[in-house]
């Protein structure tokens, strides 16, 4: 459920402009989420998210700016708990997941801007991600598959 959750966050603030913890609150007690002020607070600490400025003199939340890894940090738990196996052909990598999660891991993937990636799809338990090559899919297959297995960035 703590992944969920926190996948939704990230969606949230991807899509929306999400200024305090209660509008945060609100959207995810709309989206079915039963929370307390407590646990969004928890979430956004975990998640690592900041304040940025929103554009008029007022602030939103975001995701705070990682140093290049694979998937952040804040997502490790989405990621390792969801994704059952990583494989590529030619230019396209596949990540299977557990049923109804791809959404959620590619959300949090698309999150982070990969060298050698062109996009990505994503169903209910397949995603696909296109690359420059062959060989940015086998680094990125590699690195994955490292990242899977040591469960860090």
């Amino acid at each position: 459920m703590k992944a969920r959750r926190q996948t939704k966050i990230l969606e949230l603030i991807k899509d929306k402009r999400i200024e305090t913890q209660e509008e945060l609150l609100n959207e995810l007690r709309g989206q079915g989420f039963n929370v307390t002020q407590a646990t969004v607070s928890r979430d956004i600490k975990e998640l690592r998210l900041i304040k940025i400025p929103a554009g008029d003199g007022n602030y939103k939340y975001a995701i705070a700016p990682q140093k290049n890894p694979i998937i952040p940090s804040d997502v490790l738990s989405i990621f390792t708990s969801s994704v059952t196996s990583v494989d590529y052909s030619f230019n396209i990598v596949v990540l299977k997941t557990h049923s109804g999660m791809a959404q959620a891991v590619c959300a949090a993937f698309d999150n982070v801007h990969r060298p050698g990636v062109v996009g990505t799809i994503a169903g209910d338990d397949t995603i696909f991600i296109a690359t420059r090559g062959e060989e940015a899919s086998l680094a990125l297959v590699t690195e994955l598959k490292r990242f899977i297995s040591s469960g860090k960035v």
